[in-house]
């Protein structure tokens, strides 16, 4: 049990999995927009209340990465909540399946983050309650406006300069600590990845081509063959190699550029946890991430004939 646990949770949220998350955010700007809205609350909340994590002894700690964070509320817990039951809801309206079984696909996955975060002694269950909480709220009141966010994002010739302007405005804004932490840095990554998206699915709006499902909606979706997995394989390796060809690429040239203008060396731990360097170079690496994922990789699977853009599949 303890296995399944924490495997699952050390690849719910790491950097792996943040490039598999940002690849299927393809087509679901709620889903995007609610992991933004949900991501930032939960890290600001986090270091203004200051609320510390279980102490150890008694605690048992079998995470070490985030242990400068504060504990409330458990953003691991929220973020969770929000990317199953935002997908749950957002799916439903585009493919059929039976909503039972979403429902309880979601309840599950989430819970084993939720139950992960506890036996891994990074959190107390009031940390993952209110996390839960929170982001279950904030899904309620902003359910009803998704489909009116999704037609302004794709439509409005703000919603680029928008899109851009107000994920690096509010980095920037995060909340000063008196010790060095994650969690801005982190908060800057998610803002950053859905930020670039957003202007994506902008773009493929503007050129006509979405690589969105055929309607009318919900479909069916067709049955899971050998060769649909195998082309589902092939798509993930190719998408996936391009994300990190562009992560690799984009943070290596926006280090040695912002390191060159501060007169700091690249080599400077300290140095490139400072703001003026942190949140630029991440944002710039993770914008180019999901500029990548929305706009070029599935023209990339079209080009390799990984994509049946007749089939929708």
């Amino acid at each position: 049990m303890y296995y399944t646990l924490r495997k699952y949770k050390s690849c719910h949220w790491s950097l792996p999995f943040q490039y598999i998350f940002v690849f299927s955010l393809v087509h679901l700007i709620s889903l995007s927009l609610s992991l933004q809205v949900v991501m930032y609350i939960g890290q600001v909340m986090k270091d203004m209340l200051k609320l510390q994590r279980p102490p150890s002894p008694p605690v048992v700690k079998l995470e070490t990465r985030v242990d400068a964070e504060y504990g409330m509320p458990s953003t691991h817990a929220m973020a969770a909540t929000a990317i199953s039951f935002t997908l749950l809801l957002s799916a439903q309206e585009r493919v059929k399946f039976p909503f039972e079984l979403g429902l309880i696909v979601a309840v599950v996955l989430s819970a084993l983050v939720c139950l992960s975060r506890l036996y891994t002694g990074m959190h107390s269950a009031l940390d993952v309650i209110c996390g839960v909480v929170i982001s279950a709220v904030i899904m309620a009141v902003s359910y009803p406006y998704w489909g009116t966010i999704d037609y302004l994002q794709l439509h409005n010739p703000l919603s680029p300069i928008v899109g851009v302007v107000l994920p690096l405005f509010l980095s920037y804004k995060y909340p000063e600590l008196d010790h060095y932490s994650t969690t801005r840095g982190d908060t800057t990554i998610i803002l950053a990845c859905c930020s670039g998206c957003s202007v994506g699915y902008w773009v493929n709006e503007r050129l006509g081509l979405t690589f969105d499902l055929a309607g009318p909606f919900p479909v069916t979706l067709p049955p899971l063959t050998l060769a649909a997995l195998g082309l589902g394989v092939a798509r993930f390796l190719v998408g996936l190699g391009m994300l990190v060809l562009t992560r690799q690429t984009v943070r290596w040239a926006s280090l040695r550029v912002l390191c060159q203008i501060y007169g700091a060396s690249v080599s400077d731990v300290e140095a490139r946890r400072r703001k003026a360097i942190e949140v630029p170079y991440k944002f710039s690496t993770y914008v180019a991430i999901g500029l990548v994922n929305s706009i070029m990789v599935n023209r990339v699977f079209v080009m390799m004939g990984l994509w049946d853009l007749g089939n929708s599949v």
